[in-house]
This record gives C-alpha cells, sequence and structure tokens, in this order.
C-alpha cells in the first residue's frame, strides 16, 4: 500500500485574497430617463428641455447619449393582383436618447413630471 501526502492549503491567505476584493459601495439614487421620437429634431429639442430643468435643481446629469437608431422596414406591393414585381418600400426611424439624473430630490421628479414635451415623444423613466 503506498501512502499519499495531504496537504493543507493555507486558509489565511485565501481568507486575505476575498476580503482585498472590492466591496460594493452604497447605490446613490438615480432617474434613468429614456426619451424615443420619431423626428430627431423634436427629440433633441425635449432632451435639451429635460437637461435644463434637472440643472436649474443643481442635479448632476449625465447625457444624453444617443442610442442606436431603431429602422423597421416594411416593403408593400403597388398592384394589388398581377405585378409582383412592383413593390414600393417604406421605413420609420426611431430615434433614441439615454439621460442618467444621479442623487435626485423630490423637487427634480415632481418638476420632471409637470414637464410639457411636444407630442409624438415618449419618455421612459426609471429609478435605478
Amino acid at each position: 500500500m503506498t501512502a499519499t501526502k495531504t496537504t493543507k492549503k493555507n486558509t489565511s491567505t485565501l481568507k486575505s485574497k476575498v476580503s482585498k476584493k472590492s466591496v460594493k459601495e452604497d447605490a446613490v439614487p438615480m432617474l434613468r430617463i429614456r426619451v424615443r421620437a420619431y423626428d430627431s429634431k423634436v427629440l433633441d429639442a425635449s432632451v435639451k428641455q429635460i437637461i435644463e430643468t434637472a440643472m436649474r435643481h443643481d442635479v448632476k446629469v449625465v447625457g444624453p447619449v444617443p442610442l442606436p437608431t431603431e429602422i423597421k422596414k416594411y416593403t408593400v406591393n403597388r398592384a394589388s393582383f398581377v405585378y409582383k414585381n412592383a413593390r414600393e418600400q417604406f421605413e420609420m426611424r426611431i430615434h433614441r436618447r439615454l439621460i442618467d439624473i444621479i442623487g435626485p430630490s423630490a423637487k427634480v421628479v415632481e418638476a420632471l413630471t409637470n414637464l410639457s414635451l411636444p407630442s409624438g415623444v415618449n419618455i421612459d423613466v426609471k429609478m435605478v
């Protein structure tokens, strides 16, 4: 019979490696605002209005970050019966922007909810 040696790992070095890992800091409340519109000019004007409102209340603003434009394409037959090769193509472009407001107060949230933006602008507000 052969005897096998068992080696003990030094547990103190393992514990020290675990304790040196970065500790998660206290999360600061943040508002994440996603703005969507079909027209980029209207979108940029509404984003500017949101940022100006947040800056008036002395809050840190990150953005606007332009997100990729979503393009939806549709192909439609021109004729209803015979001419299959005659087709039209249409596309819709959805422009998107992302704004982060770090450490919002109740006044900032109230000011953003009372903001009147043009029609065609969709806003999603999330607390992160």
